[in-house]
């Protein structure tokens, strides 16, 4: 991933982070194990970019910080479930690890904005 603007428009970047997920879906084989994964990932992994669009929308601060908190926890589910996927799928770990860094990235991100709400 290139550093550029884009990587500081959040909205740009939760819509990304959700197409990617939405790609590396796409490309695994759906069995027992992996089909609630996928669901669940797809789930928790485009929430996010959702909930952003929300945060944006907001009526009040508080329910902008409500709807940020809700951004940091979807991404924080979306670790569990790439690491989930990870062990099912052995050998899309480094797919897997570019999308975990990205999302531990959002979540650091969005935990930082709800902190410095709390000032």
């Amino acid at each position: 991933m290139t550093m550029n603007k884009n990587n500081y428009d959040l909205e740009e970047r939760t819509a990304k982070f959700g197409e990617d997920i939405i790609e590396f879906c796409k490309s695994i084989n759906q069995d027992a194990i992996t089909k609630p994964i996928i669901s669940q990932l797809i789930r928790s992994g485009t929430s996010v970019g959702a909930n952003y669009m929300e945060a944006n929308a907001a009526a009040s601060k508080k329910d902008f910080k409500n709807k940020i908190f809700i951004c940091k926890k979807e991404s924080q589910e979306t670790k569990h479930w790439l690491r989930m996927m990870a062990k099912s799928n052995p050998e899309k770990t480094e797919e897997i690890r570019k999308l975990w860094k990205e999302c531990q990235e959002l979540t650091l991100i969005f935990g930082k904005i709800v902190s410095s709400l709390r000032k």
